[in-house]
């Protein structure tokens, strides 16, 4: 009988013991995931007070896997932000994991996923003496025809140009009884719409 009693009071200190070291149950959980497709550096996340850079893979293509150092307890809430996006580019959530903000524990895994598109900017500029029909322009680098209306004064392409892409302008089909010319016809895309690519149209002799 003095047995039973003695083997409750032992697990009792034991757990005592335990709790004076120390000891913890609480589950922790890392906030992390991966990007796509970062080719330029720049990219800054951030959640509960911590932001933290995201460098391009060493290798092109490959994606980026990050984890904020500050880890979180079962039912801590999480909001990944992108606080800067890269240069040239945009990230944004990915269809497969759409969502950026939850409570810790409710998955097993934090997995907050972004993908990185280059950024596109359209070409065009103004036309001056387009008094006829007929007239088209094709950019011979990228793709992609525009066929301004007559006595239009501006035009633009619908196909834009990613950023560090080569275009070329060129009259494809000059218009009824004039000959038009480009100034301005090609260039690398920067980060903004190009708008001086101009159209000078003249009667043929």
């Amino acid at each position: 009988m003095k047995s039973f009693l003695i083997r409750p009071a032992l697990a009792l200190a034991l757990a005592a013991g335990l709790a004076g070291c120390g000891g913890s149950d609480k589950a922790e959980f890392v906030v992390g995931g991966a990007v796509y497709n970062l080719a330029y550096p720049n990219l800054q996340l951030s959640t509960n007070g911590t932001t933290i850079d995201v460098a391009p893979p060493a290798k092109t293509g490959d994606a980026v896997t990050y984890s904020f150092p500050n880890k979180l307890e079962y039912g801590d809430e999480y909001n990944v932000q992108i606080t800067r996006q890269p240069l040239h580019q945009t990230c944004s959530l990915t269809s497969a994991y759409p969502t950026n903000a939850d409570t810790a524990g409710r998955l097993a895994q934090i997995n907050v996923q972004y993908n990185c598109t280059i950024n596109p900017f359209p070409i065009g500029g103004a036309i001056t003496g387009l008094t006829a029909t007929g007239l088209v322009l094709a950019n011979g680098s990228t793709g992609g025809t525009v066929a301004p209306a007559k006595d239009a004064t501006s035009y633009a392409f619908s196909l834009t140009v990613p950023y560090g892409q080569t275009y070329g302008v060129t009259v494809l089909t000059q218009p009824e009884g004039l000959t038009c010319t480009v100034a301005n016809p090609t260039g690398t895309m920067g980060d903004a719409a190009i708008t001086n690519i101009s159209v000078s149209c003249v009667p043929r002799t």
